[in-house]
This record gives C-alpha cells, structure tokens and sequence, in this order.
C-alpha cells in the first residue's frame, strides 16, 4: 500500500510522462532525497522504470516513468467484460452489426455533448467543457491554448483502452464527436495511445473565417 506522496508522484507520471527526480520533487513541492526514496520503494514493486537521457551538455540525467503494471492502476472501464461483449457482437452480428452498434453510441455521446457544451460561445469554452466532460469520463483531460488559434486537447488515459484495441472504430468516432462539437475547427489526432504513445492528443486548429476566438 502506497502513501498520498506515492499516488501523487504516479499520478504526476501519468500525466506528464517521463521527469527527473528534481523535476518530480519541484512539482510535488518536497525534497529530491524524499522523491528518490518513494522512487526506490515504487521501483521496488513494479511501478516505475528509469532509463538515462544525455541532455546538450554534462552527464546523462536519470529520468523516471510508469511501467505497464503502474498503468494497470489507473481505471479501464470494465475492460474484459467490454472486450467480450464486443467479440460477441462481432460473432454474432459481423463487422457491420458492430458498426452499427457504435454508430447509435456516437449518435448518443454527440447528443449528450451538444446539451452539455450548449451556451458555450468561444472555442475556448467549448475545449474546456468538452476536457471537463472528458476527465469526468476517466480521460484525465486537459486542454492547452498554443496560441494563434491552435489548442491541444489531450487525453493522458483512456478508460476503454482495451475495447479501443479489440475495435479501433471506437477511436474514428470519438474524433467524429469532437470534430462535431467543436464547429469551426479542424481536429486532427497527433498522439494515439494505440499507436504506442503516452497519451492520445488532439490538435485543434481555428479556421481562417473563424479567427481567433
């Protein structure tokens, strides 16, 4: 069992990747001596790996990341009982009763969306709803304004990992979704967890008629 400082510093990986153990201790706010040791007590169990990085200049600088068993933490949805609901699905209706199952969800989840994000103006206030509705579905969602009229909305968990891997059309719908919500923009995925990235993110890009509101 971890203390409140181990699930802090997971959570911390989990959303920002890689980092150093000062990187870890400035953004926890404790000393890197007391980091290292919650390090050893969580490389010690499973939950981190490190490897070493050689920057411009000095010595190669240690950085710290989540194993697969840590990621393990963090929830999937029902995982084996969705995956198997799918395969059922699949055998016994084929590829096109699935596609038509994951149609009527889109057609739901947009519906949902567009009542939730209603009286939102501003691209800005509709990315924030839309990460808020997001995390509350277990994304842990973020969203970043780049300036000149490009956001990143960015997912640093997916809690249908699994089912996404048994049936990648769930992924081209949930980019349908936001494609639909988010009038005016143009979406494209950059980062895609299935692909063997960190997190799945989305770069969200005003278009010239809109401006930059």
């Amino acid at each position: 069992m971890h203390d409140r400082t181990s699930d802090r510093l997971l959570l911390l990986l989990k959303t920002r990747g890689a980092m150093t153990a000062a990187q870890l201790a400035a953004a926890l706010q404790v000393t890197a001596m007391g980091v290292r040791q919650h390090l050893g007590r969580l490389l010690a169990d499973g939950l981190v790996e490190h490897f070493d990085k050689r920057g411009s200049v000095g010595r190669p600088r240690r950085h710290w990341q989540l194993t697969q068993a840590a990621q393990a933490r963090f929830p999937d949805s029902h995982a084996q009982m969705t995956v198997d609901i799918l395969s059922a699905i699949r055998k016994t209706f084929g590829e096109a009763g699935l596609d038509r199952l994951i149609a009527v969800r889109e057609r739901e989840v947009l519906a949902e969306y567009r009542r939730k994000l209603a009286g939102a103006a501003s691209p800005a206030q509709r990315l924030r709803r839309l990460a808020k509705l997001r995390s509350e579905e277990g994304y842990m969602a973020e969203w970043v304004a780049q300036g000149g009229g490009v956001y990143l909305l960015i997912e640093n968990h997916c809690p249908i990992c699994a089912a996404a891997t048994t049936c990648q059309t769930l992924c081209r719908s949930e980019l349908s979704v936001f494609e639909v919500v988010l009038p005016g923009c143009r979406v494209e995925r950059i980062d895609h967890i299935l692909a063997g990235a960190r997190r799945c993110a989305y770069r969200v890009t005003l278009s010239a008629k809109r401006g930059n509101a």
